[in-house]
């Protein structure tokens, strides 16, 4: 069984193929429809400074802090935990059941992209885009509540998603992964650099850009705007729910942590500025056809890509169905890189804990998922449920496991030298004491009062003006149940891991002998 529990793990390519799978999973729907509006809402060009600010003293650090983990103990993000220290086990298995809640309602927004790409060609939204897409599209209810019934119009999308997601995770990590962002994330890059060239030469473009990035400096004296720096560099990176500790477990044993954390963190960050150009040069053009102001058109989100744009698209006197194919093509593209990664959290998790092969778990961990996406969102009440799970798990899940694991690993456990020795260890670029710093005291500060002021609002008035028992149920039920998935199954003996450790003692390898050296 020890044996067993040595085998080989798989590993990346290159570097260059890791590198794609980082910044395919940082690219995400977030990067294109968010972003933008955070900068439009918070100082404009102004909001770069704080911006880059938590970029180097957060991001940064909290990607090659993940990467570390990873890296070191080369196990899913249960496993890494656990060979740290035992009781942090239930941090990993808590990311693990964050990325499960995620990755059943974001196919589904993949989904509806692949069909507005569809829609682009045809115009089938007509003159009523918002009409369009929560009566006729997604048949939404008026209210949440039990489901009534299916809309065959969403499920076929949605079950291709799934087929396409677990064949490519069925295929590894070097064939499978790496292969589909290697493809995926040049022809995303292609795909938005049509669309921004082809958007910037629209009338009125050059409102919107103004809009976006007209600084407004007294914005930087208004501590809200920092902490949307934060957040926004915080949910764009895909840090805090394990794919970071998980990707970097496949590493080879030589790898530049640092350089490529910094490679990844700055690709991220362009590309959200590239996506912000082309939507704002977008919605300039909208306002100046409507007749009205850019903050009359500016959203964010759902209303955005699938209200905002498509009302753009319809506006446009040529090429607005090639325009909107590369939008929504785009989506599909970074919704489909990142969700092969939430997945694959789930995937290593199982695989390190009851042994399957890869194929074995991708049918069983990934049938699970989908069967569950398939099930509650091509639905009349899906929207309602995929808008409730994505706030709380975001602002009540991602947000606050990160802050409990730099807690625990900063300040309880002391772990961040050692972290930072074994970094230092295998990269071109050596971290100083700043990592640290912004690991132990800037970031967790500003995670806390993050959630201290979500909370604040959230026991103001409910979310989106929801039923109380709507929100209690599929909120803070599904936020604090990933919480108590995560202890419960870090409570269940774990026969293998006991093993793998016992192997590592025997071979004078144990995490012990390494904080010994490490503290010497």
């Amino acid at each position: 069984m020890a044996q067993q529990a040595q085998q080989p793990r798989e590993q990346w390519g290159s570097r260059a193929g890791f590198l794609m799978a980082a910044i395919g999973s940082a690219v995400g729907l977030g990067n294109i429809w968010r972003f933008p509006y955070i900068a439009y809402e918070n100082g404009g060009g102004a909001f770069m400074v704080p911006y880059l600010v938590a970029l180097l003293t957060a991001g940064i650090p909290l990607l090659i802090l993940e990467y570390s983990i990873g890296h070191r103990y080369r196990s899913s993000a249960p496993l890494s935990y656990r060979r740290i220290s035992r009781p942090a086990e239930a941090i990993g298995w808590w990311q693990v059941a964050i990325c499960f809640v995620i990755a059943v309602y974001y196919g589904a927004i993949i989904a509806w992209s692949a069909s507005y790409v569809w829609f682009s060609l045809t115009g089938a939204w007509g003159e009523d885009p918002d009409g369009f897409f929560f009566g006729e599209f997604l048949q939404a209810s008026e209210a949440p509540g039990a489901i009534t019934g299916y809309v065959p119009a969403v499920a076929w999308p949605l079950i291709a998603v799934w087929v396409v997601v677990l064949a490519i995770l069925a295929l590894g990590i070097r064939n499978g992964i790496q292969k589909a962002n290697m493809v995926f994330i040049p022809l995303l890059v292609v795909l938005f650099l049509v669309l921004v060239v082809q958007a910037v030469t629209l009338e009125g473009a050059a409102a919107g850009l103004d809009a976006l990035f007209s600084p407004d400096w007294s914005a930087m004296a208004d501590g809200s705007v920092w902490v949307a720096a934060y957040g926004q560099i915080f949910f764009s990176l895909s840090i805090g729910f394990g794919i970071m500790v998980t990707y970097a477990s496949y590493l080879k044993r030589k790898a530049d942590l640092t350089g490529s954390a910094m490679v990844a963190g700055f690709a991220n960050s362009s590309f959200e500025l590239l996506a912000g150009i082309g939507v704002f040069a977008a919605l300039g053009f909208m306002a100046t056809a409507a007749g009205t102001a850019v903050d009359e058109v500016a959203t964010s989100g759902i209303g955005l890509a699938f209200i905002a744009f498509p009302q753009i698209i319809s506006t446009l006197p040529l090429g607005g169905s090639v325009f909107g194919v590369l939008f929504f093509a785009s989506l599909v593209i970074a919704g489909l890189t990142s969700l092969i990664s939430i997945v694959e959290v789930v995937v290593s998790a199982v695989r390190d804990r009851v042994g399957l092969g890869r194929l074995q778990a991708v049918l069983l961990v990934g049938g699970v998922i989908a069967l569950v996406s398939v099930l509650i969102f091509p639905t009349h009440q899906g929207v309602h449920y995929l808008d409730v799970f994505d706030h709380f798990i975001n602002q009540y899940g991602i947000a606050l496991a990160a802050l409990v694991m730099l807690i625990v690993f900063g300040w309880v456990l002391r772990r961040l030298p050692a972290l930072q020795a074994h970094a230092d260890s295998v990269s071109s670029v050596r971290l100083g004491r700043w990592w640290r710093i912004t690991l132990s005291v800037v970031t967790p500060v500003l995670l806390g009062f993050m959630m201290w002021d979500g909370l604040r609002s959230e026991l103001a008035e409910n979310y989106a003006g929801y039923p109380t028992g709507f929100l209690l149920a599929a909120g803070w039920g599904v936020a604090i149940g990933a919480v108590v998935v995560g202890v419960v199954i870090a409570l269940v003996p774990w026969r293998r891991a006991d093993q793998m450790a016992a192997h590592e003692r025997a071979d004078g390898e144990g995490d012990e002998q390494d904080r010994k050296k490490e503290d010497r």
